[in-house]
């Protein structure tokens, strides 16, 4: 998934209005490996008074009165397809559009945009954007109750501060080197350096507060606009996001921009006060990258050529393998740092020799408590040979069938379910679901199993399910990777954890489904 719009020669032509610009982060690039994905980005808009744009089911008024971004305030960008230069605002709850009339009247009940629903963005120096009505040439904005799109003038009333609605563990990508951003932990530093964004390094967590972005690498420091990495959230680590031409360009409170800087490409603010190409980024969907352990105690590989074998014992990028889930299908693919996919040749045989992603590079996976099992597409599961090499020819999964599998880059883990994120209650050991906000906690793994750390302590199950996050020790979860972007977490009593009707998290669910499934 991706802030970025289409390629390079797709972009939007000069003369053409800032509002095709902006639009261009719900563009789609996605190249034959099919490893860049378009992120659909959901946004809230922060009202000057620090109140989100909210759309009500009755009466399909608009209000700008909540405190927290939840589902009612979150919105979607559209290209308007009779006027390039304008965007359609599409309410995500109620999946009807915005629109302003001619006396200034704002609603959200139009299922089909019409001439009134068109908007201009016009982006403001501090990063935050007017909305203008396109036919009526007025501006949006307001108080609480009280927004009407009808002033003549942009004054703060009509000023909004855009929020991204995404999940905020991502890859970032440089639009000029062409390359992703890692923590480089011996220099200490973030450089753009990486031709793919390959291990727990290249994992970046965007931290969205008092309307500002951080950048937060794997190891929980931040960046500063000098290019250091601090422990905490200080002013000279804190950005203005801005979209140019649906990319992002990160302000530092000087006014400069974040971008590569020098051979190794390390990342601090630069000299611009105008974001060019080296200064715009993309932001891509991390999918989970995992290791597979098999019976012989030796870690799944490539290294020595195009067979996938478990013949290593030790887990560098070789026997990393990205994972990406099928929506439709539920099967997954497992992508090499070699640049191929795993795939069923003659035989049985499983190697990293597919460019392209076929029904031979799909695998059932089935989750077996602590072990996982892989069905290739010809109804066999996968197994290790004597010499260690896959191959699918078994009928019946037993211990030569099972593997252990590992996610390694979410060290830290950041949780949304349908309702919000998962965070600490306060004053209490229990955790909601449905904050705007989130805490981040720490994964560590132990024999297919995974600890949960916050900071009050380990997570466990208490009585009637509830999960408490106070422990001294860690109690053993077992993660299942169900849909693309999204797991289940299963707790010792067989219980899936999901959220429930007065937002704390429970371990009482009986499927890996619905709201027992979490981003991550």
């Amino acid at each position: 998934m991706t802030l970025a719009g289409p390629a390079e020669q797709n972009r939007a032509p000069g003369g053409r209005g800032v509002g095709e610009q902006v639009l261009r982060a719900t563009g789609a690039r996605m190249p034959a490996n099919g490893l860049r994905q378009v992120l659909k980005v959901q946004l809230g808009l922060l009202s000057d008074t620090d109140r989100y744009l909210t759309a009500e089911s009755f009466g399909f008024k608009v209000n700008a009165s909540a405190p927290s971004l939840k589902r009612k305030q979150m919105w979607l960008l559209e290209p308007d397809p009779g006027q390039a230069a304008a965007v359609l605002l599409r309410s995500s709850h109620l999946n009807r559009y915005l629109s302003a009339e001619e006396d200034g009247r704002v609603a959200c009940e139009a299922e089909q945009p019409g001439r009134d629903c068109r908007f201009l963005v016009l982006p403001q120096p501090d990063g935050r954007w007017a909305l203008q009505s396109e036919p009526h040439g007025r501006f949006f904005g307001g108080t609480e109750d009280q927004l009407s799109c009808f002033a003549t003038a942009i004054s703060p009333a009509e000023l909004w501060t855009v929020h991204l609605a995404i999940h905020p563990q991502a890859h970032l990508l440089s639009e000029s080197r062409r390359r992703y951003v890692h923590l480089r932990p011996q220099e200490d530093e973030m450089a753009a350096d990486g031709d793919m964004p390959w291990g727990v390094d290249a994992l970046l967590t965007l931290v969205f507060q008092s309307r500002r972005y951080c950048l937060k690498s794997r190891d929980s420091r931040y960046l500063r606009s000098d290019g250091r990495l601090v422990r905490e959230p200080e002013p000279r680590a804190c950005y203005t996001l801005e979209l140019k031409a649906g990319k992002l360009a990160f302000k530092d409170c000087d006014g400069l921009y974040l971008a590569p800087v020098g051979p190794a490409g390390t990342l601090k603010a630069g000299r611009n006060t105008r974001p060019g190409k080296d200064e715009l980024f993309d932001l891509e969907e991390s999918h989970p990258q995992v290791v597979l352990l098999a019976a012989n105690h030796r870690y799944v590989s490539v290294r020595q050529g195009v067979n996938v074998s478990a013949n290593q014992d030790e887990e560098l990028d070789h026997e990393t393998f990205l994972m990406q889930i099928d929506q439709d299908t539920k099967k997954c693919t497992f992508y090499c740092s070699t640049g191929a996919y795993w795939t069923l040749v003659t035989h049985g045989g499983i190697q990293a020799t597919a460019s392209q992603v076929s029904p031979g590079t799909m695998f059932e996976v089935e989750w077996r408590g602590r072990r996982v099992a892989l069905r290739a597409s010809n109804g066999r599961y996968v197994c290790m040979k004597r010499n260690g090499q896959l191959a699918a020819v078994s009928d019946f999964a037993g211990e030569d069938e099972e593997f252990t599998l590992k996610l390694i880059n979410r060290p830290i883990l950041v949780l949304r379910g349908p309702d919000g994120f998962v965070r600490h209650r306060r004053g209490s050991n229990q955790l909601d679901t449905n904050r705007s906000g989130y805490d981040v906690f720490h994964l560590s793994f132990s024999d297919g199993a995974y600890q949960i750390r916050g900071r009050g302590g380990f997570w466990y199950t208490g009585s009637h399910g509830s999960v408490c996050s106070d422990g001294e020790r860690g109690e053993d979860f077992l993660f299942e990777l169900r849909e693309r972007g999204r797991l289940a977490i299963r707790a010792r009593s067989g219980k899936y954890l999901r959220g429930g009707a007065s937002g704390l998290l429970r371990a009482d669910a009986d499927l890996p489904a619905g709201p027992a499934l979490w981003e991550f």
